[in-house]
């Protein structure tokens, strides 16, 4: 049987004083006398007292919690962006709750409700993969909740966001397959509302016109960002006329998935197809090829959004505000074609 937890309540009970009275006496308040506080204390370490935070938040109105939603707890990219945060937050002595939306917008939508249940502080978020409204954002300001998104975002004229340049980012990627001799680059990118989708997607028609190269209509495929909508992506290309000499992912995982369908296609890394993607997940540098991708300041990323938070919890009038952290390319033998 699971050992019932020991209140304030049950202390005061047991030395027939008020609940009050043991609060303020394991505070040292001064108008608690002495040895009735120190009586207070030694029962509350013989009875394993373990102060509740969140009770003693309410009281104040406030729980010092702040919610954490974020598509996938499983990648590198997410975990640390979440370290980050939770980092900056336990110096300002705040606790986080972590929600995962299994990236779902029925799931975001549950996490969301869950959390303003808890009455958390703030809430700080990226956005799941379909999610294309924003009406249970919207209950989170109604209920003067201070929000923040980070990577995936919306509202980004009503909140505050911490994102990176991914338009620069993938023309560079496609000024660099074009140096390493590729001239037909595909792109499998994700779904058309999300905001990192239509900025990779503009870095990437750039890059084309700077090198003077065509858009090819067909060489860019929307996908849901799972690995097997990649692999189907993948397929589609390697089967036109003109198969692409190139490939460029909105992220890791699309490229994971595109390349073992290359590989069983007989065709060989990169010497028939450059490759490569965003986020820089552990296993760019374990896949053979060791995979060139672009790498994202995650911890950054959360100290960032923990900051914005907290901004707007503790300033009466917090400006809303957009912070954009560099990117590093990390280009490794997938796109590197030796010159014959």
């Amino acid at each position: 049987m699971k050992k019932k937890r020991v209140t304030l309540k049950d202390l005061a009970s047991e030395l027939g004083v008020a609940i009050s009275t043991v609060s303020r006496a394991l505070k040292d308040h001064p108008d608690i006398d002495k040895v009735l506080t120190k009586k207070i204390k030694t029962l509350a370490q013989q009875r394993n007292y373990i102060p509740n935070p969140l009770a003693m938040g309410l009281l104040r109105q406030q729980t010092r919690v702040i919610g954490v939603i974020v598509p996938d707890l499983a990648t590198y990219f997410f975990s640390s962006i979440i370290s980050g945060i939770e980092d900056e937050l336990q110096q300002a002595g705040y606790y986080i709750v972590i929600s995962s939306s299994k990236e779902t917008l029925e799931k975001e939508i549950e996490c969301v409700y869950n959390l303003l249940n808890l009455r958390i502080d703030g809430l700080i978020v990226c956005l799941a993969q379909n999610s294309n409204q924003t009406d249970h954002f919207r209950k989170v300001l109604d209920h003067d909740v201070p929000l923040v998104f980070f990577d995936r975002v919306c509202l980004e004229k009503e909140v505050s966001t911490v994102v990176v340049d991914n338009v620069s980012m993938a023309k560079d990627i496609t000024t660099h397959f074009f140096a390493n001799g590729a001239r037909k680059i595909a792109h499998i990118t994700g779904p058309k509302h999300l905001n990192i989708v239509q900025e990779r997607t503009e870095g990437y028609l750039k890059g084309l016109a700077e090198v003077g190269l065509p858009f090819e209509k067909e060489y860019l495929i929307h996908t849901d960002l799972s690995t097997e909508s990649a692999a189907l992506a993948i397929r589609n290309l390697l089967n036109l006329p003109q198969r692409p000499d190139a490939l460029l992912g909105v992220n890791d995982t699309v490229i994971f998935g595109a390349m073992k369908e290359i590989k069983q296609c007989g065709l060989a890394i990169p010497d028939d197809l450059l490759l490569a993607g965003f986020s820089d997940e552990f296993h760019a540098t374990v896949v053979e090829p060791n995979l060139t991708s672009v790498a994202h300041p995650t911890h950054d990323i959360g100290r960032n959004a923990a900051k914005l938070i907290l901004e707007q919890i503790e300033e009466e009038k917090a400006i809303q505000k957009k912070i954009v952290l560099n990117t590093a390319l990390h280009i490794r033998a997938s796109s590197l074609r030796q010159k014959k």
